[in-house]
C-alpha cells in the first residue's frame, strides 16, 4: 500500500447512508447500521476537521429527477430519521448520485476525485457485501488506495459480509482498520 501522505489527499466516501429503509432486508441493515452509526459520526469529524473531501454517494431509488436535498429530506422524514440525521451531509460536503451498486459505475466520482487530488478513499457506509465491496473493487481498478473502516460499514448477511471484507482485504488490497485508527489528509499546502 502506498503511503499517500505527501502524494495525494484522502477522501471519506459516504455510501447510500440517506435512505429511507423502505426495501427488503431493511429490518436486518437497520440493526447493523446502528452499530456502525457511531464509526461513521467520528470518521466524518476527523475528516471534516482535517480538511479532507467527504463524498456522499447515494442512491436515488429510481427518482430520476431528484438531487441532493430530495433524497436527504425523503431520508430524515422516514422512519428512521434516527440513522440519517447524526451523519447528515454539511454544507461543504459533495453528492454525487448513483444507480447501481458500485459508487463509481457511470458516476462523475472518478473525475471529481481526480480534480481533487485524492489517492486514498476510505470506504463507510452501506451494504458491506454489495455497495461497499463493489465500491472497493472499482476504487482499486482506479489505482486507488483503498481503506474500509471495519466499525463503520454495515451489512445484511454477516457471513457475506465477513467474505467481502476478506476479498476486498486480499484482492484488492484494501486496508480494513477501525474508525478510531483512520487519519485524513486534507487540503493541500500551497
Amino acid at each position: 500500500m502506498t503511503d499517500c501522505g505527501d502524494t495525494g489527499r484522502t477522501a471519506l466516501i459516504v455510501i447510500d447512508m440517506l435512505n429511507t429503509y423502505e426495501h427488503e432486508d431493511a429490518e436486518v441493515l437497520v440493526l447493523s447500521v446502528r452499530e456502525a452509526l457511531a464509526g461513521i459520526g467520528a470518521l466524518l469529524e476527523r475528516a471534516r476537521r482535517a480538511r479532507a473531501p467527504v463524498v456522499y454517494v447515494n442512491d436515488n431509488f429510481g427518482r430520476w429527477r431528484s438531487h441532493h436535498g430530495e433524497i436527504l429530506e425523503a431520508a430524515l422524514a422516514g422512519r428512521y430519521c434516527d440513522l440519517v440525521e447524526p451523519i447528515a451531509p454539511d454544507e461543504d460536503a459533495l453528492f454525487v448520485v448513483k444507480a447501481r451498486h458500485s459508487v463509481f459505475y457511470e458516476t462523475p466520482l472518478a473525475y471529481l476525485l481526480g480534480q481533487l487530488g485524492v489517492q486514498r478513499v476510505v470506504l463507510c457506509g452501506q451494504v458491506t457485501e454489495q455497495c461497499v465491496l463493489y465500491s472497493a473493487l472499482d476504487a482499486h481498478i482506479r489505482h486507488l488506495d483503498v481503506v474500509v473502516a471495519l466499525d463503520a460499514v454495515a451489512h445484511i448477511d454477516a457471513g457475506l459480509a465477513e467474505a467481502a471484507l476478506g476479498m476486498m482485504e486480499r484482492n484488492m488490497a484494501a486496508e480494513l482498520r477501525p474508525s478510531g485508527e483512520i487519519t485524513f489528509t486534507g487540503a493541500p499546502s500551497n
